[in-house]
């Protein structure tokens, strides 16, 4: 018996023979590669693994590193010239900066053909979130939300946004997702704006923008969520210079004027902050080469920026250096063919 009893507590311990708390330190510096075999070790291992709590330590340790989640063009190597008449279904893509590999993440299983058009994708606690679009058979727009949880490998539907609205702001702080703006089903620019808490898998509405914003792009910066340009219903295409910034410390917005270029399209291109100019710099003028269908993504001191030099033309794939506000010149990476195709959307995930 007494043999038994101390087999069941060397068992209960996260690593047999050593203290709970260096148990838990040895698993905090696990490579994120190795999770998925690590949580087949035991039920402890597992469940600790998969915790919010676990992730935060470990980047706290600062043990996580940023994954680039692309909702790509799903392209086919098979088929040398694809008519362009046809409308691409698109995939998630997940870039990983420290091996310079790329993979597919598995289909929404509700979106197993393809993710909906113009969806909109965040990262927060270590978790991909998709939400809204337009359903790519009917293209009716659609207020799902689904999140996919790297820890866990495995996507949830989650509590779909209030109401359907396309081509808003999205920004994620401290485990929530911040959207703005957009238009409603009837093209309607929209000035209300929701938080939706991750775990809680709540939202709540915010304070409304002193105008409706279509078509606008959202920017974490500083504490802040910035909501740049757009247009109002009566006035289509014609971007604004301002911004809207929603303060998370008092929950208020302000206005901001000429942050961004009059009459340019924000949505992809709204780079970093340039302090003495006090406004954004556009990434489609950063070079040609990433003119057209501009996309980027910001990871640590480097961003991996995306676009063609024409309309029509091949994706190319560039990281930067980002230093003090200031813009490096473009790096072109090597990217496989089946992961080659453009870009409608991405972020950052820290895993």
């Amino acid at each position: 018996m007494e043999n038994s009893h101390s087999n069941d507590n060397e068992f209960s311990q996260l690593i047999p023979g050593l203290p709970d708390e260096l148990g838990y330190e040895c698993l905090t510096r696990l490579q994120y590669t190795t999770h998925c075999v690590a949580s087949r070790v035991c039920h402890r291992w597992r469940d600790l693994i998969q915790t919010s709590e676990f992730h935060r330590y470990r980047k706290s340790k600062g043990f996580t590193h940023k994954l680039a989640c692309l909702v790509q063009a799903q392209t086919n190597p098979q088929l040398a010239s694809p008519k362009r008449t046809d409308s691409p279904s698109f995939g998630l893509v997940a870039f990983d900066t420290t091996d310079s590999t790329w993979r597919r993440i598995d289909p929404v299983p509700k979106y197993a053909d393809g993710l909906p058009m113009f969806c909109h994708v965040a990262g927060c606690e270590g978790k991909l979130v998709v939400m809204g679009g337009w359903d790519p058979k009917s293209y009716g727009p659609v207020s799902d939300v689904f999140v996919f949880d790297f820890a866990k490998n495995r996507w949830s539907e989650a509590k779909a946004m209030p109401g359907k609205r396309s081509f808003f702001a999205v920004g994620s702080y401290s485990g929530r997702i911040y959207v703005a703006g957009g238009h409603d089903e009837n093209k309607n620019a929209l000035s209300s704006a929701w938080v939706y808490d991750v775990s809680l898998d709540e939202w709540s509405e915010l304070a409304q923008m002193s105008q409706g914003r279509d078509e606008c792009e959202g920017v974490v910066l500083n504490g802040e969520f910035w909501v740049v340009s757009g247009y109002g219903t009566d006035s289509q295409g014609a971007f604004e210079s301002s911004a809207e910034v929603y303060s998370f410390a008092s929950g208020e917005w302000r206005r901001v004027e000429s942050v961004w270029a009059e009459g340019e399209c924000p949505r992809g291109r709204v780079g970093v902050w340039k302090e003495k100019e006090g406004k954004f710099s556009n990434w489609a003028e950063l070079d040609s080469a990433v003119r057209i269908g501009t996309c980027w993504v910001g990871l640590d001191y480097r961003a991996l920026v995306m676009g063609s030099d024409y309309q029509g033309g091949a994706h190319g794939f560039f990281m930067v250096e980002l230093k003090q506000g200031q813009k490096g010149k473009l790096e072109n990476i090597i990217v496989p063919c089946e992961f080659s195709g453009s870009v409608q959307s991405a972020c950052c995930v820290e895993i």
